[in-house]
């Protein structure tokens, strides 16, 4: 059998493993491996930089379910992939991320472009490995893909020393696709819980991240519609359970619906499916749920009990858990609950997501409200972080899992614009809206090109409030408003710069704003639209630092 160059074994792992395209971008290091990228055609999508690639990578990754790829070149070529890395790891998102490395006699040696990407790297990994012989490459790539979708997923990165990738092996076998059959923790546990769940007089579902997949998502409306049990969502769970269902109550925690924050504070039983119960949910975790007990499903055992005391901790992976509690729902009924109902329908009534008219003013909230309703409610929606997040979180109506792409845990500004790219990518026959903000904009506008060139349609609203919105509500609010560094002096003309990439822009004028909105999205091209919204417009319901969920500031 002929010998192949690592290279190719590299190629040839990610063609078995059903890879559709890579994020990346070229360097010394990585030579090698572009040159087999250009023999076989490889799709590899050129960013404008490597923190473009990780994210359009996770955007890909986190609309899709598949695992995201990712090649960067050493040194800084890695290091610039970090905080993507750093995001992926919060949201567990499936990566891999190959990253190129000076041969393996120079390692250690303070070579051009060398960095120790394996240290630095490893605690915001699920796992990472450093390639040591051309025999071991590929069992180290079906390693690492194996270990990004198994349980908890999450990044995984592999360093390639360049003479790796140059040396000539013999090929092995090729891969088959790791599948991950989890195993939950008995029928004893999920009976404890469903006895429990049966006398709950004020009971309610919460669903996270963990849950937002297709099939999750399917059960969880049948165990809703079985139960009449409401429920609510984390801001990454958006969607499992549609937002007009009229047993949803929106998203909890820090700027989430009163309704369900309401509902979170006197809930008697709360049964967690797939949340980690964050510092933005449990905003004080003492007091969370004070009332209730609490059953948390989580594929994660170091999850349970880390921030939040469980009555009932479960490991379970979330579809288990949801065909169990489904399968126990058909067997036999839960207490009627029907004054609980009609609790939490009146908090629903009586402070819903709302905004102020102002004349001769766009809303922001008014702004997604309609794009809502232009995509149907379908199409994939991307957000960067801050106001403009929220604002989507609140205001788009959601009616599928992974619908909404957004940094969750991380926070992670720049995030944006390429993550949308790789969310086209990964889902080429659906809408795809970005919502952006003037700041976290200018951080990655530089993938603006990769729009242009691969004629993605995306449609990109930016909210310009000249400010760091979010930042800015908090000093206000917190500090005596002393806007420090969060409003911005000078300005560029965005206009300019779209008309630079080659994009068709809009800025939306208050006479007419709706239909130029409607125009824009009826284009057949990516638009970018600029819609200067008041400076002074924030984000409610807020729930303070480190206060209970009930202590709501309502406006």
């Amino acid at each position: 059998m002929a010998q192949v160059s690592g290279s190719q074994i590299l190629l040839d792992e990610l063609t078995a493993h059903q890879v559709e395209v890579v994020f990346g971008y070229p360097g010394g290091a990585v030579i090698p491996l572009y040159d087999e990228v250009y023999c076989q055609k490889y799709n590899n999508i050129l960013v404008r930089h490597e923190q473009g690639a990780a994210h359009a990578a996770e955007g890909y990754a986190k609309s899709t379910g598949k695992t995201g790829v990712v090649f960067t070149t050493s040194g800084p070529g890695a290091t610039n992939a970090l905080t993507g890395i750093a995001d992926a790891n919060a949201d567990s998102v499936p990566m891999v991320i190959f990253t190129g490395q000076v041969n393996r006699a120079a390692i250690g040696t303070n070579a051009f472009q060398e960095v120790d990407i394996v240290s630095m790297a490893k605690p915001i990994t699920k796992a990472i490995f450093r390639v040591s012989t051309p025999s071991a490459l590929a069992s180290t790539i079906r390693q690492a893909f194996a270990i990004a979708q198994a349980g908890r997923k999450g990044p995984v990165l592999v360093d390639l020393p360049k003479d790796i990738t140059t040396a000539m092996v013999h090929p092995a076998a090729q891969a088959t696709p790791a599948t991950h059959h989890p195993t939950n923790s008995g029928q004893a546990d999920f009976t404890e819980v469903w006895q429990a769940l049966k006398q709950a007089r004020r009971p309610l579902f919460l669903f996270g991240n963990g849950a937002a997949t297709e099939q999750a998502s399917q059960l969880a409306r049948q165990l809703i519609l079985r139960t009449k049990i409401p429920a609510v969502a984390t801001l990454l769970g958006l969607g499992i359970v549609p937002s007009d269902h009229p047993l949803f109550l929106g998203m909890g925690g820090m700027h989430g619906s009163y309704a369900a924050n309401m509902a979170l504070s006197n809930c008697d039983f709360l049964i967690n499916i797939g949340a980690r119960f964050d510092d933005r949910l449990a905003t004080d975790p003492t007091s969370f749920a004070p009332h209730a007990k609490i059953a948390h499903f989580d594929i994660d055992p170091r999850e349970l009990g880390k921030l939040v005391s469980t009555d009932y901790p479960v490991v379970a992976d979330a579809r288990d858990a949801l065909e169990w509690l489904v399968a126990a729902s058909q067997r036999e009924n839960v207490l009627p609950h029907s004054e609980w109902n009609t609790q939490v329908k009146a908090w629903q009534t009586l402070h819903p997501f709302t905004y102020h008219y102002e004349e001769n003013t766009i809303k922001p909230q008014a702004v997604i409200e309609n794009v809502s309703k232009l995509t149907a409610g379908q199409a994939v929606v991307v957000t960067d972080v801050g106001q403009h997040q929220m604002w989507a979180a609140q205001f788009y109506s959601y009616q599928h899992p992974k619908q909404l792409v957004t940094s969750g845990g991380l926070g992670t500004m720049g995030f944006g614009l390429p993550a949308a790219i790789g969310a086209k990518v990964g889902q080429p026959e659906k809408a795809v809206v970005l919502f952006t903000g003037d700041g976290g904009f200018q951080m990655t506008l530089e993938e603006l090109d990769v729009i242009r060139e691969r004629q993605l349609n995306i449609k990109s609203v930016l909210f310009n409030n000249h400010a760091l919105g979010m930042v800015k509500q908090w000093q206000d609010l917190f500090f005596n408003r002393h806007r420090s560094q969060t409003v911005f002096k000078t300005q560029p003309d965005f206009q300019q710069i779209l008309r630079g990439y080659g994009i068709d822009s809009y800025r939306l004028r208050s006479d007419n704003w709706q239909e130029e909105l409607a125009e824009a999205f009826a284009s057949p091209h990516a638009a970018f639209i600029e819609v200067p919204i008041p400076a002074d417009e924030n984000v409610y319901p807020m729930v303070p630092a480190g206060k209970a969920n009930s202590e709501m500031i309502l406006e």
